[in-house]
């Protein structure tokens, strides 16, 4: 199985942006428990972080290419405007699921609002950087297309 984790913009400020509410530990450390957890299960995976909109889409697009079989992806700010992520997922048709550090549903109302829920399989809130190994299981237990 292959899996692709994409994070959208600020997710590479972790440990630094509102420790408060994302926690203290660093990108470093959510690239190295995603690596090692896929690495005992068996599991290629690639974590992807950028700022831009259109790197995250070509990055969705590049999973269709590359024969992904999932997409775990935090898109950040972008999920409450982005329906151009929406749409390179709906496009992809890769199971994705939606994840988010903090519980946004008890956040500010802006925030209550995601584009790209309707084309994720299953959405993950906060259960902080461990969320995103509830994804990453979540995929590998569905059944196959």
């Amino acid at each position: 199985m292959k899996i692709y984790v994409i994070n959208g913009p600020n997710i590479n400020m972790l440990g630094i942006r509102e420790p408060s509410i994302y926690g203290k530990e660093d990108y470093s450390a959510l690239k190295t428990l995603i690596e090692e957890y896929c690495a005992k299960k068996g599991i290629l995976t690639e974590v992807y972080q950028s700022n831009h909109e259109g790197d995250l889409v070509d990055k969705i697009q590049e999973a269709y290419f590359e024969k992904v079989d999932g997409i775990v992806i935090n898109p950040g700010a972008y999920t409450h405007t982005s329906i151009a992520l929406f749409d390179a997922l709906k496009s992809v048709s890769i199971p994705a699921v939606e994840v988010h550090i903090s519980k946004v549903e008890e956040r500010e109302e802006f925030r209550q609002v995601s584009y790209i829920r309707k084309a994720c399989v299953k959405t993950v809130t906060g259960e902080g950087l461990r969320g995103y190994l509830t994804a990453i299981d979540f995929l590998l237990e569905m059944p196959e297309k």
